[in-house]
């Protein structure tokens, strides 16, 4: 089934562009750059899921149970949700290693600190990648890490509800041209980092798993150093059943692997 969404995408400028993240020091505040709604169609794969492999597609869904029933701030459930997501990689991925290094939990409603993404993009340039290896493992870590193959992978899950609006899409890598990616800057108070986002091409193809519940995820590809495409993705502006009211609640855990060959 496909469906029409609205998402934002990037424009290409003469100058170099940048998010400024809780700008001024006030939590949450985000400046952006130039971004233009575009309507898309969006496949939803939920018939077909064996034919969106992740080693082509950068992206894969699964039913991953959790034994986590309320993320909390406290994060108490930090240590069992890791192992759930290292074993979840190992099967999925064959993931040998993994480290996961940041969970955000998002809100769609206009004062949650951290909103749905709403900007179509994938999360670290190559270089941003590089320097995210060295400072998370450490310059001799990194090292011995970059002389096999490492992949960060981020792992999205709904949270309390199945997903009835903006639910998260994904560009299948193929559809992609080289010049659609734009370098932008991520600027937070204390670093600054890199991310790509992606400009408006018709020949981007969408796909979305619809209705996600608590106990899917969606894996998928942010930067591979054997070269398994980047997948561009964004919350997608449309609702599932304009009679359900449920807040779109959902934990986004960035991960870095290592595979076995």
């Amino acid at each position: 089934m496909t469906r029409r969404a609205t998402v934002n995408y990037h424009v290409h400028k003469t100058e170099r562009q940048a998010f400024e993240i809780d700008a001024g020091g006030i939590k949450g505040k985000l400046i952006s750059p130039e971004l233009a709604p575009t309507q898309v169609d969006v496949t939803d794969v939920r018939e077909h899921l064996g034919a969106l492999p992740f080693t082509e597609n950068s992206v894969g869904f699964a039913s991953a149970v959790t034994g986590i029933r309320s993320f909390d701030v406290q994060r108490n459930w930090q240590h069992t949700y890791d192992a759930e997501l290292a074993q979840l990689l190992a099967v999925e991925i064959g993931a040998a290693e993994t480290v996961v290094f940041d969970h955000t939990v998002r809100v769609d409603d206009p004062d949650a600190s951290r909103k749905p993404a709403r900007n179509v993009h994938s999360d670290y340039s190559p270089q941003g990648a590089e320097q995210r290896l060295i400072d998370i493992l450490g310059k001799d870590k990194a090292a011995d890490w970059s002389t096999g193959h490492y992949a960060f992978i981020n792992v999205w899950r709904p949270i309390a509800a199945p997903i009835n609006s903006a639910p998260l899409g994904f560009i299948r890598p193929s559809s992609v041209a080289a010049q659609d990616w734009i370098l932008l800057d991520l600027i937070y108070p204390d670093r600054t980092g890199q991310i790509m986002g992606l400009a408006a091409n018709p020949n981007h193809e969408w796909v979305y798993l619809s209705r996600m519940t608590p106990d899917e995820v969606a894996y998928f590809n942010i930067y591979d150093n054997r070269g398994l495409p980047s997948v561009g993705h964004s919350a997608l502006d449309m609702t599932e059943d304009p009679n359900i009211n449920t807040v779109r609640r959902s934990i986004e855990s960035r991960t870095l692997v290592r595979y076995a060959a």
